[in-house]
């Protein structure tokens, strides 16, 4: 069953075009890792399926309902959850708090809100956080303190932008960890990653973008040997 289809996608800014043409499908409950060098248009799609952008052209669907041009609070109610390049936790609140920040989304009930985050901080393997300031957390904690808050919304989709740049491995562990229990939930995960040993090993299916354009779509291991993938990477011989 597909749950995202974004559909002839381009994405324009004056004359520059990001995204141009770009269609791909996302199963329910499936990992799939949006890849590509940098400057490829990854973080402009997803800033085109979370509803910071209008495609300038291309439609996108969730579940069957039409999300391009909505607003991100729109979007986020239809089901779409995202974390960004950077963890963008509030530093001087505590782990509890930032996580019920996402679930004041759909729920404005405080001690409601303050039992899914607690859940949350814990499926995330941070509940021992949840009274600390989330400015005192690791780069690591923070970025899986993103990902609770992205949960609290409570998303069939989770749009993952670098959420293992910068870690180590056992940090890239730990999070491939968090990202399996999530598909194991039955949400979705579309990923943005230059970590390709952290996505390949997990992801369903992958879709590779080179100057905007998809030059690659399929299984892992097909799209790794792809000769048009291998040359936008590492370059024509």
């Amino acid at each position: 069953m597909t749950l995202l289809h974004v559909k002839n996608v381009t994405k324009k800014f004056g004359g520059i075009t990001a995204n141009q043409d770009v269609s791909f499908e996302v199963g329910a409950g499936k990992i799939v890792g949006l890849i590509g060098p940098n400057g490829a248009g990854k973080t402009t799609m997803f800033n085109c399926i979370a509803g910071y952008f209008p495609p300038t052209a291309g439609e996108i669907w969730l579940n069957g309902k039409k999300i391009s041009g909505m607003t991100p609070e729109q979007c986020a109610r239809a089901g779409v959850g995202r974390t960004f390049q950077v963890a963008r936790t509030f530093t001087s609140m505590t782990a509890l708090e930032n996580v019920m920040v996402g679930a004041f989304l759909k729920d404005r009930h405080v001690g409601r809100a303050r039992s899914i985050s607690t859940n949350l901080l814990n499926f995330v393997n941070l509940g021992r956080f949840r009274d600390k300031p989330a400015g005192s957390m690791t780069i690591s904690e923070q970025r899986r303190l993103a990902v609770a808050r992205a949960l609290a919304v409570q998303p069939e989709l989770l749009l993952m932008d670098e959420v293992m740049a910068g870690l180590n491995p056992t940090e890239v562990k730990d999070m491939v960890d968090v990202v399996l229990r999530i598909r194991e939930k039955g949400i979705s995960c579309l990923i943005v990653e230059h970590v390709l040993e952290g996505i390949m090993p997990i992801a369903d299916a992958i879709v590779v973008l080179d100057y905007g354009k998809k030059i690659a779509d399929g299984k892992p291991a097909d799209v790794s040997n792809n000769p048009q993938v291998i040359a936008a990477y590492l370059g024509e011989e």
